[in-house]
């Protein structure tokens, strides 16, 4: 299919799946469960451009609850983060590999400890708390095609019930990852392929997406915030393998 052997499709469309009820639960998340699983089925970059045309696509079905739910930090950090996001696409290109895959691991495991250890809320100004928030984001948009692990530490962190903090998220998501695939295939990386087999995953992707927003209504804000954690540790451990 596309070219991609039938094995690395079986293999992305369970991830899809996976990846769709995380994101539904989560507010974010799709990459960091989707791209580690895709890519040991196919090349890494290419695994990345599904990653972030998915998001995109699933994030179409969201434009109602955001504007019903989320926050208006979302402009400041969203414009703030299409700022920056060229500079994470350069570093990317500039960095040497191994210094790369330390940033991430770094940025991941930092982001979870920023959320899950109990520091309570977030000291630091709004307006300067959001300045960080939107420069990470869209830096490691760039860098890695995972704008999550810049943005969760503000909304999970903060005075945000978690309605409106995932409704953020996802807003952020859905203004950063078409400027991202533009830039990756302006980059040459991946192209027409990847985003077809991005849409043949859609319906898996949509389908756990719809079960984790059923789940979302059914759990506590406490269990919201540990779930959330768990992604973001799943992500620190992922990018602590590959550095390791």
């Amino acid at each position: 299919m596309l070219g991609f052997p039938i094995e690395a499709v079986i293999v992305a469309g369970l991830a899809g799946f996976a990846a769709g009820f995380v994101r539904g639960l989560a507010g974010f998340g799709l990459s960091v469960v989707l791209v580690p699983v895709l890519q040991l089925a196919i090349d890494p970059a290419a695994a990345v451009l599904v990653g972030i045309v998915s998001l995109f696509l699933i994030g179409l079905t969201d434009i109602g609850r955001i504007r019903r739910d989320a926050d208006r930090s979302v402009l400041p950090i969203a414009l703030i983060a299409l700022a920056s996001m060229p500079l994470g696409l350069w570093a990317l290109t500039a960095i040497p590999v191994g210094w790369a895959r330390v940033l991430i691991a770094l940025v991941s495991l930092g982001a979870f400890v920023l959320v899950v250890v109990p520091l309570g809320r977030l000291t630091l100004p709004r307006v300067p708390a959001m300045a960080l928030s939107g420069f990470a984001t869209g830096f490691f948009g760039g860098f890695a095609g995972m704008p999550g692990p810049g943005m969760a530490p503000f909304y999970l962190r903060g005075r945000l019930t978690p309605l409106a903090a995932r409704a953020s998220m996802m807003a952020i998501f859905l203004v950063l990852t078409p400027l991202s695939a533009i830039f990756f295939i302006a980059l040459g990386v991946g192209g027409w392929r990847e985003t077809v087999l991005a849409a043949a995953l859609f319906p898996l992707v949509l389908l756990g997406d719809l079960l984790g927003h059923r789940a979302f209504g059914r759990v506590t804000p406490m269990q919201w915030q540990v779930s959330t954690g768990l992604v973001l540790a799943a992500a620190a451990l992922g990018a602590g393998w590959k550095l390791l």
